[in-house]
C-alpha cells in the first residue's frame, strides 16, 4: 500500500512538473497551434511532438542528461543551428502577417504537405536546445530524487502530460477557427509567432554574443 502511494505520488509529480515545462509558450507550441488552426496535418504533428518528448523524457530518466552536460559541444551545435532555424521561420511568419487573409478551413486543409509539416516539426523540436535542457537534463535530474521504480512512474507522468497537452492544443485550436476567419486575427498570430521565434533565437545567441563582447 505504501509502495503504491509512492508510485502514485511520483506519477502525479511527473504530470505537474512535465506539464509546467511543456505548456510554457515556445516555438513548438506556436507551430502546433498554427497548424491546428489551419487543420493542416495537426494530429500527426501533435503525435510527433509527443513522441519526441516521450523519447527525450525517457532518456533523461535513464540518465542521458549527464552526457549532455559532459559535452557542451552538443548544446552549442543545437543552440546555433536552432537559432538560425528560428530566425528564418520567424521572418517567414512576419512576412506572412503583412499578407494575412481570413482562415478558410476548406481551402487550408492539406495546404502544406505532410512531409513538409513533419520536417518543420522535427526542426523546431530537435534544433531547440531547451528541449534537451528541459526534458533530458532538468526532468532527468528531478527524477533522481525517486527510487528506480518511482522514477519510471515520474517519467510516465511527464510523458502523459506531453501527450495530453499537444493533442489538446491541436484539437482545441479548431474551436478558435471562427475568430481566425478575420484577417486581423491571423495577422496578430503571425506576429506573435515572429516575436516568439526571434525571442527564443536571441536568447540562444546571447551567451555567444556576450562571450565575443567580453
Amino acid at each position: 500500500m505504501v509502495i503504491l502511494e509512492f508510485l502514485v505520488q511520483a506519477f502525479i509529480q511527473g504530470i505537474g512538473v512535465g506539464g509546467s515545462l511543456i505548456i510554457a509558450v515556445g516555438a513548438q507550441n506556436a507551430f502546433v497551434l498554427k497548424q491546428g488552426l489551419k487543420r493542416a496535418h495537426s494530429l500527426p504533428i501533435a503525435a510527433l511532438c509527443s513522441f519526441i518528448d516521450a523519447v527525450m523524457i525517457t532518456a533523461g530518466v535513464a540518465g542521458l542528461g549527464h552526457l549532455i552536460l559532459a559535452f557542451p559541444l552538443i548544446k552549442d551545435i543545437a543552440s546555433l543551428g536552432g537559432a538560425a532555424f528560428l530566425l528564418v521561420y520567424g521572418a517567414q511568419a512576419l512576412r506572412a502577417s503583412f499578407n494575412a487573409q481570413g482562415l478558410d478551413t476548406d481551402s487550408t486543409q492539406g495546404a502544406d504537405t505532410l512531409r513538409a509539416a513533419l520536417l518543420t516539426t522535427l526542426g523546431i523540436s530537435l534544433l531547440n536546445p531547451h528541449l534537451y535542457l528541459d526534458t533530458v537534463v532538468l526532468l532527468g535530474s528531478i527524477s533522481t530524487q525517486f527510487e528506480q521504480q518511482d522514477r519510471h512512474m515520474f517519467g510516465a507522468g511527464a510523458v502523459l502530460a506531453s501527450f495530453v497537452w499537444f493533442f489538446a492544443l491541436s484539437l482545441g485550436a479548431r474551436y478558435l477557427s471562427p475568430l481566425f476567419k478575420k484577417p486581423k486575427a491571423w495577422c496578430y498570430l503571425d506576429r506573435f509567432i515572429f516575436v516568439t521565434m526571434w525571442s527564443i533565437a536571441a536568447a540562444l545567441l546571447w551567451p555567444y554574443v556576450k562571450a565575443m563582447m567580453g
